[in-house]
């Protein structure tokens, strides 16, 4: 099972490297960031709607992640979405998802998943929005990142049960970069993009979200 979790860490994680970026530029929308990106294998079909709305159908591919969010994060942000549609066959997950600089850190905030919940080195809980998520760490080293190839250290925090989805649902980043910080997880200084994502590998299904 250790085996399969970091497969599937590093794939998730190479995934989210590189990829293709353009504005939502409807004037209704809250979002001014679309990611849309797979490694080939399978197929996905992946739609930049109107406002904060994208959806994503795959099947059989390999690793993949899309999402809208905002060109800059912002550690006091709330995020509001509605996964109207979350049907993982296999490895997926859906998450607030985004890179500091100065440090170069990676974050997580899982909401739901399909076969595989993230996993790493445990720092505690926090609880937030109604319910609480597990914290960790894992370390990636001389692995493709945001400025290239570089050794960084990724934070998670995983809720400890699945988010119920179809409804609107809010996640109050402070609470968990508070948390992060009573445990030593200290974020950078400097902000790329922030955005709620479906991330899938070696598997199928589909998604619609609005995000706002």
């Amino acid at each position: 099972m250790f085996n399969v979790n970091k497969k599937m860490l590093t794939a998730l994680v190479a995934a989210s490297m590189t990829f293709s970026a353009f504005a939502a530029t409807t004037s209704a929308a809250a979002t001014d960031y679309w990611q849309n990106w797979t490694d080939g294998g399978g197929t996905v079909n992946a739609t930049n709607g109107t406002g904060g709305n994208y959806s994503v159908n795959w099947s059989n591919t390999g690793n993949f992640v899309v999402g809208k969010g905002w060109n800059t994060g912002n550690a006091s942000r709330v995020i509001n979405y509605n996964a109207g549609v979350w049907s993982p066959s296999g490895n997926g997950y859906l998450s607030l998802y985004g890179w500091t600089r100065n440090s170069l850190i990676e974050y997580y905030v899982v909401d739901t998943w399909g076969t595989y919940r993230p996993t790493g080195s445990f720092k505690g809980t926090v609880s937030s929005d109604g319910g609480t998520y597990d914290v960790y760490t894992t370390q990636r080293v001389n692995q493709p990142s945001i400025d290239g190839t570089a050794t960084f250290t990724q934070y998670w925090s995983v809720r400890q049960s699945k988010r119920t989805t179809g409804t609107n649902n809010a996640i109050t980043f402070s609470n968990h970069v508070n948390a992060w910080k009573n445990f030593g997880m200290n974020l950078g200084s400097s902000w790329s993009y922030q955005m709620f994502a479906t991330e899938g590998y070696q598997s199928s299904g589909s998604s619609n979200v609005t995000v706002w």
